[in-house]
C-alpha cells in the first residue's frame, strides 16, 4: 500500500509575521479605510461645531493611563474641535491622573492652535476629589470648589474665568469618561439639576450602560464610544489621527485572520475530495 502524502501546512511563523506586518504599517502610516459615521458621533460633532464662538466649556477628564488607548484620541479629536471653533476650553478632572491626560493633549496640539493661551483661551483647573459633590459645589459656586488652577494661579487672574460663577456661565460640559464617577454624574447634576447641555466619550465596554442616556432620555447630545467613536470623529473633523490608524490596523488584521480561514477551509475542501475519490 503506497504511503500517503504528508499534509501541506502553513509554518504558524508565516501568519504571525503578515499579522504583525498588517498591523504596524497602519500604525506608520494612516491608510483611512471607509468608516461608517454613527448618529451619536455626528450629534456630537453638530452641538460643538454649532455652539457659539467664544463660549465657555468644560472638559472634564475622568479616566487614567489604562483607559488611554481608547479615550485619549477623542479628547485630542475634541479639543481640537473646540479649538477651531475659538472655544474657551475649561478642564476639570474627577479622577487624579485625568490632569496629566488633558496636559498631554495639550502640549501636543498646542503649536498647531498659535493664538490659543493659557490663561485666556484654555485654563486646568485640576483635580478634586468628590465625584457628585464636587459637581454639585461647581453648579453653585464654581470659584469655592475651583478657587486656583493646577499650577496654584488664582483663578481671578485668569481671564477665561472673568464671570463664571457657576454653570449658568458655562456652554456645555463634555466628559471623557472610564467610569465612576464620570459622565454619569455630569448627566444627573450638570444636566438634570442645573440644565446644562451634557455630552462625552466612554470606553466601548461602558458605552452600552451610557447609550440609554441618548436614545432613551436624552439627557445626553450624542456620545463617542471606544476607538472606533474617537475615529468617526477624527473623519467628521477632517483630522485622522490615532484612531484612524487604529481602525485601521484592527480592519487589516481581521482581513489577514479571515483571509487564512478561507484558505484553511478551501484546503480542508479539498483534502477531503481527494480522500472521497480515493474511497477512504
Amino acid at each position: 500500500m503506497a504511503e500517503k502524502a504528508p499534509k501541506k501546512r502553513i509554518d504558524r511563523r508565516w501568519i504571525f509575521l503578515l499579522i504583525f506586518i498588517g498591523v504596524a504599517i497602519p500604525l506608520i502610516v494612516v491608510i483611512g479605510l471607509p468608516i461608517e459615521t454613527t448618529e451619536n458621533a455626528r450629534m456630537v460633532f453638530d452641538f460643538i461645531e454649532n455652539t457659539p464662538s467664544g463660549s465657555r466649556v468644560i472638559l472634564s477628564f475622568d479616566y487614567d493611563p489604562a483607559s488611554k488607548p481608547e479615550l485619549h484620541p477623542m479628547a485630542k479629536a475634541v479639543m481640537s474641535h473646540c479649538f477651531r471653533k475659538k472655544l474657551k476650553v475649561i478642564i476639570t478632572a474627577l479622577w487624579p491622573m485625568g490632569v496629566q491626560m488633558a496636559e498631554d493633549i495639550f502640549s501636543k496640539i498646542k503649536d498647531e492652535y498659535p493664538d490659543v493661551k493659557y490663561g485666556k483661551n484654555y485654563a486646568n483647573l485640576g483635580f478634586k476629589a468628590g465625584g457628585i459633590v464636587t459637581i454639585q459645589a461647581m453648579g453653585k459656586n464654581f470659584r469655592g470648589i475651583f478657587p486656583q488652577d493646577m499650577n496654584g494661579t488664582p483663578v481671578d487672574e485668569l481671564p477665561i474665568m472673568d464671570g463664571i460663577q457657576n454653570f449658568d456661565n458655562i456652554g456645555f460640559v463634555f466628559a471623557f469618561s472610564a467610569g465612576d464617577p464620570g459622565i454619569k454624574q455630569w448627566v444627573q447634576i450638570a444636566h438634570d439639576t442645573f440644565g446644562r447641555p451634557v455630552s462625552g466619550g466612554v470606553t466601548g465596554v461602558s458605552a452600552p450602560a451610557i447609550l440609554p442616556y441618548v436614545n432613551e432620555q436624552q439627557q445626553l447630545i450624542g456620545l463617542l464610544a471606544g476607538l472606533k467613536g474617537a475615529a468617526e470623529y477624527e473623519l467628521l473633523t477632517k483630522a485622522p489621527g490615532t484612531a484612524t490608524s487604529g481602525m485601521d490596523a484592527q480592519s487589516v488584521a481581521h482581513l489577514i485572520i479571515i483571509i487564512f480561514i478561507v484558505i484553511g477551509n478551501i484546503n480542508y475542501w479539498r483534502i477531503k475530495k481527494a480522500r472521497a475519490k480515493r474511497g477512504e
